[in-house]
Order: C-alpha cells, then sequence, then structure tokens
C-alpha cells in the first residue's frame, strides 16, 4: 500500500518507515501538519498515519481532510497522550484505529495488515460479484433504498422504479434481477420512448406470420424471449394506451396474444418498470391507465436525485475516477480540494450521469497527478456561475408564475404557452411552491 506518516518527530517518522517499508509498502512522510496537506493535495494514499499533535495543526484536521478528498482511504491516529474522548473523537471523524504511544512494531503491523486485507477483501468480493450492478453511496436515504431492493428482489412482484433521468433506475432493476432467483435467466431493457408506437405491441408481444404487410415470418416477443427472467420496461409513461391494454391482461393472468395470432401464450418473466413522470398524474389526466399503474405499483422505489444527497458526490466522483484511469491508462490520484469544492456545489441537474461524464472529461483532459479546476467544465467554476444559476432560477419563476396568472392558472394552456409538458409544468410548480392567490 501506499502510506504517508505525518508527525513531527523525526525518530517516529524514520521508525515507521523502516519497519513499513521492509514490510514492502511505500512509504512517504510529513514532519508538519501543513506538510502533510500539501501533500494530501496532490497525491492519494491508502493509508495515512498521523499523529494527534503536531505543533501547527490538530491532527482532527488530518482526518477530516483525507475523508473529505479520498473517501476510500483508512486513517490510524497515533498519540502519546491518548484520551477516551479523543479517541471517540477520532473514530467518529472517520479514523480506522487510535493507537498510543510507544508503538510496538507486532501492534503497527497487525493493524496495517489488517487494513491491507480488508482492501484485498473488497477487491476479491468486487470481482465475485461483478455481475450485482453497484449502485455507490452512503446518503442515509440510498442506504435505505437498497435495502429496500435488497428485500425485494426476492419478491416475484412487479416493481415501479422511480426517479428523474441520470440517477440510476436501470441500474436499480438490473440489481433486483441479478439478486433474485431468476438471475441466470436473461435481462431485457425495453426503452418505450424509443418504440414507435405502431410498433410498440408488436415489439413486447410479437406478431404471426402474415399479420401485416411485411410480416413474412413468425416473430417473437421480447416478453416470450425473456421467459424465466427479467423485463424492465424503461420509461413506461410513453407506452401507449392500446399497449397498456394488453399489458394489463399479461400482468393479471398471464395471457400473451401475438399479433394477428389467435393462440395465446403465457407470460413467464417479471416485470419492471421505471419513468421519471408522474404516473398517477397521468392518470388523472387519463394519459396512463389508472389499473395498469395499480398494478405495477405492487412495489415501489425512489431513487433521490443526486442534488439531494451531496455527501454522494465525492465517493462517486472517487469511484469515476477510478473507472476513467483504468480506461484511459492515467494514474490520476485524486482531485485538488477547490476542484472537489465545485463538484460539490453543483446541482447537477442530469444527476450521477452528468457527473460521470463530467470525471470522463477531466480525466481525459487532466496533465498533472490531481484533477484540478482548469479540468471541469466551465459551469463548474466560481461563485459567478451559482449567482447566474440563482437568477436564472428567479426568472424561471417568474415567469411560470406570470404565464399561469395570464391564463387563470390552467396548467395545460400555460404549459403550451412555455413550450414544456404538463408534468414539468406541474413539477416546476411544485419545485417554487407556486400558489392560486384565488384559492
Amino acid at each position: 500500500m501506499r502510506i504517508l506518516i505525518v508527525d513531527d518527530h523525526k525518530n517516529t517518522r524514520l521508525t515507521l518507515g523502516t519497519i513499513l517499508r521492509r514490510s514492502g509498502h511505500q512509504v512517504e512522510t510529513a514532519g508538519t501538519g501543513r506538510a502533510a496537506l500539501d501533500v494530501l493535495e496532490r497525491e492519494q494514499f491508502a493509508l495515512v498515519i498521523t499523529d494527534l499533535r503536531l505543533g501547527d495543526l490538530d491532527g482532527m484536521e488530518i482526518v477530516e481532510k483525507v475523508h473529505a478528498c479520498s473517501p476510500m482511504s483508512a486513517v490510524v491516529v497515533i498519540t502519546a497522550f491518548g484520551t477516551i474522548a479523543s479517541a471517540v473523537r477520532a473514530l467518529k471523524l472517520g479514523a480506522y484505529d487510535y493507537v498510543t504511544k510507544p508503538i510496538q512494531r507486532d501492534q503497527i503491523l497487525g493493524i496495517v495488515d489488517k487494513i491491507s486485507a480488508e482492501k484485498e477483501q473488497n477487491h476479491a468480493t468486487q470481482d465475485r460479484s461483478a455481475s450485482i450492478a453497484p449502485f455507490i453511496g452512503k446518503n442515509a436515504r440510498i442506504l435505505t433504498l437498497l435495502d429496500l431492493v435488497d428485500r425485494v428482489a426476492q419478491a416475484d412482484v412487479p416493481v415501479l422504479i422511480l426517479g428523474e433521468s441520470g440517477t440510476g433506475k436501470e441500474l436499480i432493476a438490473r440489481r433486483i434481477h441479478q439478486l433474485s432467483p431468476r438471475r441466470r435467466e436473461p435481462f431485457v431493457a425495453i426503452n418505450c420512448g424509443a418504440l414507435p408506437e405502431n410498433l410498440q405491441e408488436n415489439e413486447l408481444f410479437g406478431h404471426r406470420k402474415g399479420a401485416f404487410t411485411g410480416a413474412f415470418d413468425e416473430k417473437k416477443g421480447l416478453l416470450e424471449e425473456a421467459a424465466g427472467g427479467t423485463v424492465l420496461l424503461d420509461e413506461i409513461a410513453e407506452m401507449s394506451l392500446s399497449t397498456q391494454v394488453k399489458l394489463l391482461r399479461a400482468l393479471e393472468n398471464g395471457e400473451m396474444r401475438p399479433v394477428g395470432g389467435n393462440n395465446v401464450n403465457f407470460m413467464k418473466c417479471r416485470i419492471l418498470a421505471s419513468t421519471n413522470q408522474d404516473l398517477r398524474r397521468l392518470a388523472e389526466e387519463k394519459r396512463f391507465r389508472g389499473d395498469l399503474l395499480f398494478r405495477l405499483n405492487v412495489m415501489q422505489t425512489e431513487i433521490p436525485p443526486l442534488r439531494e444527497r451531496p455527501d454522494d458526490i465525492p465517493i462517486l466522483a472517487c469511484h469515476f475516477l477510478d473507472m476513467f484511469n483504468t480506461n484511459y491508462g492515467k494514474s490520476i490520484a485524486g482531485f485538488a480540494p477547490e476542484a472537489m469544492h465545485r463538484l460539490e456545489e453543483d446541482p447537477w441537474p442530469g444527476n450521477v450521469r452528468e457527473l460521470r461524464n463530467c470525471v470522463e472529461r477531466a480525466v481525459f483532459l487532466c496533465r498533472s497527478t490531481v484533477v484540478g479546476m482548469d479540468d471541469l467544465p466551465v459551469k463548474s467554476q466560481g461563485s459567478i456561475l451559482k449567482d447566474s444559476r440563482r437568477l436564472l432560477k428567479d426568472q424561471e419563476k417568474t415567469l411560470i408564475l406570470e404565464t399561469l396568472r395570464r391564463h387563470n392558472w390552467n396548467q395545460k394552456r400555460a404549459a403550451a404557452e412555455l413550450g414544456i409538458s404538463d408534468t414539468t409544468l406541474w413539477r416546476k410548480i411544485k419545485r417554487f411552491d407556486l400558489r392560486n392567490e384565488r384559492l
């Protein structure tokens, strides 16, 4: 492992460094807290061993710095002035362990070997479970979501997956499949929005030979081809009403009738559906079948947008950094503090997908050992842009309110004038907490 030792006593640095180098580790040292922070801005380490009292800095600041800039790194605090209070504080800040001086050779090697073994075990576990779709995050809402998803996976019922574009709805669907008893069978993702309305029924249920002009051969539908497996109906809100009728029948009694056919096949796959739209509102407006919504919504999961879980941004950014380091053959150590700060400030309207693209671009452009401000898109730089976003948000709110007033709060007419869908307008009304003054 790459290890950084931070201690203002030269003998401690030399002794620990010698012990760890002889055990095969790469070791760097820093004699002051400031020097350690400078190194941590440029490089990342698997392990940081820091003294609690450094003269110029409190060792707790090192713990916080490592936790903020490199969440995957371990920190061990060492001190000659150990107290229960300081030990508790260090562990709460994210320290892996807390050791009092004088440090014994076997003691420190035992801790380091344990950390190394855990990291190797994590890599091995990731390799063994590579088929399970990873969903990165430590936010409380994400952990609750994953717990629900893992339990839902075992129940062979339809699941409705909600979330904004780019939040990872297909990842959740794949996770459900890969943790279910159907994991050895096919997983088929169907983008309903990408299928023309007149082809949706044909793609899902298939057709018989001669069913229509050009139907020279019999064709199985995707629901039949996925027999025994799982089908994700992505963008389910875009499914035509006529196809919704056939899907409802298949969910209710398992019957599937191909286009132009009289014989009935039986559906043997599990149905998952996802959307970024409000299906209840669409059902009220007769643009989506309410009975199908109830049948799909046996279990429901909703993925929070990235702006509502900013504590996951550093973890996701480091995850994508590792991924694109491998893809582009680079060895970028991490993010400069100001660059990470900008990433955490961004609202990420495109959610995790947008962050992923941002990190990929940064890795591709980066010519240093860390991603800096110059490697980030212009939109992630400077407070001027943040102020501009706030101004645009205020202007958007004013425009929507004035348009609604002009049309006596008829949302359909207001949406048409604004050039957006009814659902988008409804979400913006909710987001800006707009209220009809006449009510």
